[in-house]
């Protein structure tokens, strides 16, 4: 089965850690850190396995997003196996001579809320990128943190549509299905701050 909707009923829990490691790296560091943690966590792992994205040692720690690499005119925001998707969008905006930047946020809850408030006065758009609705995972965690920073960066959120997800197949072709391969991420990018930066000349 595909859970689309786990992040955002485990992040209601009080109490509750929520980690959506990116690769494999991250998942073992994590299975360290909850070793030691003090209460309940979920762990959300991909049934398929993740590729090693990490090559060099990382400081990881719960609640502390991990920058890949960093950008002014936009930074996505990734949690769990799509990572590997949002490296990729990232290669091929970056091709196309935008300067983007990317945080594996593996904990959801508790958020980095230092991070994305960083992020939204440095960038000019914030993107989340998640295998979940777009309703109450990380989009909705990203959200609130911006909503309540005097810091108002424009937010994307690319996740699985608020509708009832009835299709059969194949990880790939799913992906393909709601738009997120590395390909449909990086349009949907482009298309997002190619309408801000219009939207901010009207206002000018």
């Amino acid at each position: 089965h595909h859970a689309i909707e786990d992040i955002a009923l485990m992040r209601a829990l009080p109490n509750m850690t929520v980690v959506c490691p990116g690769d494999v790296v991250e998942a073992r560091a994590a299975a360290r850190a909850l070793a030691c943690l003090s209460g309940p966590a979920y762990v959300r792992l991909s049934r398929a396995g993740s590729p090693t994205l990490h090559e060099a040692p990382m400081d990881f720690k719960l609640g502390r997003a991990i920058s890949m690499c960093e950008g002014d005119d936009v930074t996505m925001i990734s949690a769990g196996h799509i990572l590997e998707g949002a490296l990729e969008a990232t290669t091929i905006l970056r091709k196309r001579g935008l300067s983007v930047g990317l945080l594996s946020m593996h904990t959801v809850k508790p958020v980095d809320t230092e991070a994305i408030k960083r992020t939204a006065r440095r960038s000019s758009l914030i993107v989340t990128v998640e295998e979940h609705s777009v309703l109450g995972g990380l989009g909705g965690a990203v959200a609130e943190v911006v909503a309540a920073s005097s810091t108002h960066a424009p937010l994307v959120r690319i996740g699985v549509p608020d509708s009832y997800f009835d299709e059969v197949g194949s990880q790939d072709y799913l992906r393909e299905l709601v738009g997120l391969t590395p390909e449909a991420i990086a349009g949907t990018v482009q298309r997002a701050l190619s309408a801000n930066r219009f939207m901010r000349r009207r206002a000018v």
